[in-house]
């Protein structure tokens, strides 16, 4: 099993750590409800898609 010729200081092992990130998902407004949503969904508090009813609204 190969070996590893030198070590990496925690420095460098830190330093390719920082591009590890979460991305925030981007979040439009529904024109139906206004309620939050990802675009290109349905809604899922209306149920609504592309100004028709896609699913059954949920009951509140």
């Amino acid at each position: 099993m190969p070996l590893p010729k030198r070590r990496h200081s925690r420095t460098r092992g830190r330093k390719r750590r920082t591009h590890w990130k979460l991305a925030v998902p981007n979040v439009v407004d529904c024109p139906h409800c206004h309620s939050p949503r990802l675009p290109h969904h349905v809604c899922t508090t209306c149920g609504y898609y592309n100004g028709r009813q896609i699913i059954p609204a949920k009951d509140a």
